[in-house]
């Protein structure tokens, strides 16, 4: 009954504006209103793979990664994200570099969080 569903992704925000300007402006994305009274935007993401963003106010962050971008360089990324003033999570199960870049075992692999809380990552390419 699902198989042919298009299922997409959401992610709940505090405050939409700060997510439209996160998601819009600081990481690049393509992100437009569905409706603004509702507190919807919807994220267009490479591949054509639409992401809800919606408004939570009493949103509870996940302890996870919610969003994972794969890049070619996990260091390069890293440093345009720092001059866009992202900061970068360091958690004591990985070792990682003065950027706050894990490199294995796994991908090489840095967690920052959007505005409301929630993880996202940057990694290298998994085969």
């Amino acid at each position: 009954m699902l198989e042919n569903s298009k299922a997409y992704s959401g992610i709940g925000v505090r405050d939409v504006a700060e997510a439209q300007r996160f998601y819009g402006e600081t990481l690049e994305q393509r992100v437009e209103v569905l409706e603004e009274e509702a507190g919807l935007l919807q994220m267009h993401l490479a591949g054509d793979r639409p992401t809800l963003l919606y408004r939570s106010p009493d949103m509870t962050p996940a302890s996870y990664t919610v969003l994972n971008f794969p890049v070619d360089d996990v260091e390069a990324a890293v440093d345009y994200l720092s001059e866009r003033g992202v900061s970068f999570e360091r958690y004591d199960a990985f070792d990682q570099d003065e950027k706050g870049i894990a490199h294995g075992p796994g991908p090489t692999i840095a967690w920052f969080k959007d505005p409301s809380g929630n993880v996202i990552s940057v990694h290298s390419q998994v085969p």
